[in-house]
């Protein structure tokens, strides 16, 4: 692929961000619009969905400092190094671990790599596992004309990996927009911004599923999991104030 053309496609620079929200949106929240200005030029990028996978499965629970540094050690354990010269000085970095170093990795020596958590460990194998061995085919679930539940079945196949997880690969590895990932802050920008009774149950697959159907509601379903990324830094941003993950 030219170089452009993944710049392109990687940054979604095909997509014009002004057209990510309804306009029935715009009439029925004029404030929150306002409020949502400087968050819409947020791209998401289209990244490998292996790499995405495994990234999402490191990072349940905690926060972004442990996050890197799970994903920095998986990458200097398992993946290849890539040496070069900038500057008269050797630089050193490593590529993501394939499916397949992954999948033949020893649990114990893996778990260094996951803050010590043998079961995120022994989930990591499995799936990279099922990847390598091709009973998941990561790129075919990009076809569009595969629904959106579908995907997510496939997905929480793997131990590890349940709607949430599925809806964040299908979201940011798999280039499919409308998935709309719920946490925390999301279900509560849910009840808050959009009167959802549902948000003020406790979050279990059931109450995530009904949260989702109300999402696409409000949000445009082709790009609701794009409108519900600008909503959710809005509101980590704007109303919990918060400056980092």
């Amino acid at each position: 692929m030219p170089l452009q053309e993944f710049i392109r496609s990687y940054f979604s620079l095909d997509i014009d961000t002004s057209t990510i929200f309804p306009e029935s949106f715009l009439l029925l929240h004029p404030e929150l619009w306002k409020l949502l200005g400087e968050y819409l030029p947020l791209r998401i990028l289209r990244q490998d969905p292996f790499e995405t996978m495994i990234m999402f499965m490191c990072a349940q629970g905690i926060g972004m400092h442990l996050i890197r540094k799970q994903v920095t050690m998986l990458t200097e354990s398992y993946g290849a190094k890539i040496s070069f010269t900038f500057k008269e000085k050797e630089v050193v970095m490593h590529s993501f671990p394939t499916p397949e170093r992954l999948a033949a990795a020893e649990p114990f020596a893996l778990s260094r790599c996951t803050n010590n958590n043998r079961v995120r460990a022994a989930n990591i194998i499995a799936a990279s596992r099922n990847i390598a061995e091709g009973k998941i085919d990561l790129h075919s679930l990009r076809k569009r004309d595969i629904p959106l539940d579908e995907l997510r079945m496939t997905l929480s196949q793997n131990s590890g990996i349940g709607f949430k997880i599925a809806d964040c690969i299908a979201l940011f590895g798999l280039g499919r927009f409308d998935a709309f990932p719920i946490d925390t802050h999301v279900k509560q920008y849910l009840g808050v911004w959009f009167n959802s009774s549902t948000a003020l149950r406790s979050l279990s697959s059931a109450t995530y599923l009904i949260m989702d159907a109300e999402a696409r509601t409000v949000l445009s379903p082709e790009f609701a999991g794009y409108a519900g990324h600008m909503l959710f830094h809005c509101w980590r941003k704007e109303i919990k104030k918060m400056r980092s993950f």
